[in-house]
């Protein structure tokens, strides 16, 4: 014994695996279903109906808000008003002259019952608007409270469908965003997601163009486009990106079917490279009259359209 620990180099009875190599070949068993996976959609959107049946609130983490607007003018307040832009406060000059649009914007403030009215001197709309010609009458718009953009696929998954998303990419026009999300309410979308910087916000402008589905359609806002993006792709969602030179036709794309974000990008540039390098896909809608490009709001439309028609 003495001779074989000097020709080991080692003193003491030698040290095995304890199994550890053995088991570490045995593997872990089958894969758990998607429900059972931590992090996954499905899982939070199960977890999600659970708190609710335990009549506990849900837990978001928010996507932030953005700051108030005015809107300034006599007939754009009446607009925003008729067209249903939320609003805390109408400001009206002291000694306004009451003509039709100034009644008919008060009547309709009056008719919302949740929006205060504030007699203020003109010295001090001016103040308030930078100098800007109010013509007597200033709407308060308040912040609008972004979706994160976990909950669009949660919300789709916790209805028992797949999610159907429009991502935004570089688009800063609010009627281009405003008419994307009056399309993805009116082919059963579950949201759209807008970056954080360079992009258009839901704005007075963007409520407007929406024709009143803002108020239906979640948007939820990511600090960094490309990472929620692939956040989604480890989710299980298809990513597709528009483009004019697409490998592929809109109509020939199976995955329109399934989880799926369809991403959009500006009228002039398209995709950033980043974006478009995240996407799965990226695919171009033909079109015959020889037309270079679709404004945001109609393109989306023409993608939303057909997966509404895959998925019916």
């Amino acid at each position: 014994m003495a001779n074989n620990r000097r020709m080991s180099g080692k003193k003491g009875a030698q040290v095995g695996s304890g199994g550890q190599r053995r088991r570490g070949l045995e593997g872990k068993g089958p894969t758990p279903p998607a429900e059972a996976r931590k992090g996954h959609a499905k899982q939070r959107a199960a977890a999600a109906k659970v708190r609710r049946a335990q009549g506990r609130p849900q837990q978001r983490k928010g996507g932030g808000r953005s700051t108030s607007e005015l809107v300034v003018g006599r007939n754009p307040v009446y607009e925003a008003l008729r067209d249903g832009v939320p609003a805390t406060m109408l400001y009206v000059q002291q000694f306004i002259d009451n003509d039709e649009r100034v009644r008919e914007a008060l009547q309709l403030a009056a008719e919302r019952g949740n929006i205060h009215l504030m007699e203020a001197p003109r010295p001090e709309l001016d103040r308030m608007t930078n100098g800007l010609n109010h013509q007597g009458l200033v709407l308060q718009v308040p912040p609008y409270e972004y979706a994160h953009p976990e909950d669009l696929p949660a919300a789709a998954y916790d209805q028992g469908e797949d999610p159907l998303i429009v991502a935004l990419d570089g688009v800063t026009d609010p009627r281009n965003l405003g008419a994307v999300v009056r399309s993805v309410s009116a082919f059963g979308g579950h949201g759209v997601v807008v970056p954080e910087r360079r992009s258009a916000g839901m704005s007075a402008g963007a409520w407007k163009s929406s024709a009143g589905a803002a108020a239906r359609t979640p948007v939820a806002r990511a600090t960094n486009l490309t990472r929620t993006l692939e956040q989604y792709k480890k989710a299980g969602i298809t990513v597709v990106g528009l483009a004019a030179d697409g490998e592929a036709e809109v109509g020939d794309l199976a995955a329109l079917s399934g989880p799926v974000v369809v991403v959009v990008g500006s009228e002039g540039k398209g995709l950033s490279r980043l974006v478009g390098e995240t996407c799965d896909h990226r695919v171009r809608i033909p079109m015959p009259g020889g037309a270079e490009s679709l404004n945001a709001g109609v393109a989306a439309g023409v993608v939303l359209y057909e997966a509404s028609r895959r998925r019916s």
